[in-house]
């Protein structure tokens, strides 16, 4: 009965609560902004947003900022695989850090979760900010490589702070 009481307090803590408040936040932020883009282009619009920034719709069959696209079965399904293992890695990270770190790492999963549901149902991730000055573009991203990125550059700011105390 303890081990069981135990679980149940674990489970709807203020802290896990939050967690999957995030990672829910983060995930349908993302939903909505792909299914806006992939609107906007089926009515073959581009979203010129000023000059150094537009909303283009890509797919990418690779991993983040389009490595590895691959038009072979075998690699996507090989990354996918690999993608799924990191957000099962990520789940356990979540369950057993620190406050601050448990707010890192729902922001990492729920924009890696979001990406990996649209590999599942699309095939690809669709990826649409695109960042250029001139003629030079950046890599196209999307908001679940967004907050991916801020969650990474997040733990390992906090890290780099521990490790100078």
């Amino acid at each position: 009965m303890n081990i069981s009481k135990n679980i149940k307090k674990k489970i709807f803590s203020k802290e896990t609560i939050i967690s999957l408040l995030i990672i829910f936040s983060v995930f349908s932020f993302d939903r909505v902004a792909k299914i806006f883009i992939i609107n906007h282009q089926l009515a073959n619009q581009s979203i010129f947003v000023n000059d150094y920034l537009n909303f283009i719709l890509v797919w990418n069959t690779g991993i983040g900022f389009g490595f590895f696209s691959q038009n072979a079965n075998l690699y996507y399904h090989l990354i996918s695989l690999v993608i799924f293992t990191v957000i099962i890695f990520l789940i356990y990270l979540v369950t057993k850090a620190s406050f601050l770190e448990k707010i890192f790492f729902s922001l990492i999963l729920g924009g890696a979760i979001g990406n990996f549901y649209d590999r599942i149902i699309y095939f690809a991730v669709p990826d649409f900010v695109d960042f250029h000055i001139n003629n030079f573009h950046w890599f196209t991203f999307n908001i679940a490589d967004i907050f991916i990125t801020l969650g990474v550059i997040a733990i390992l700011v906090k890290d780099l702070m521990q490790k100078k105390k």
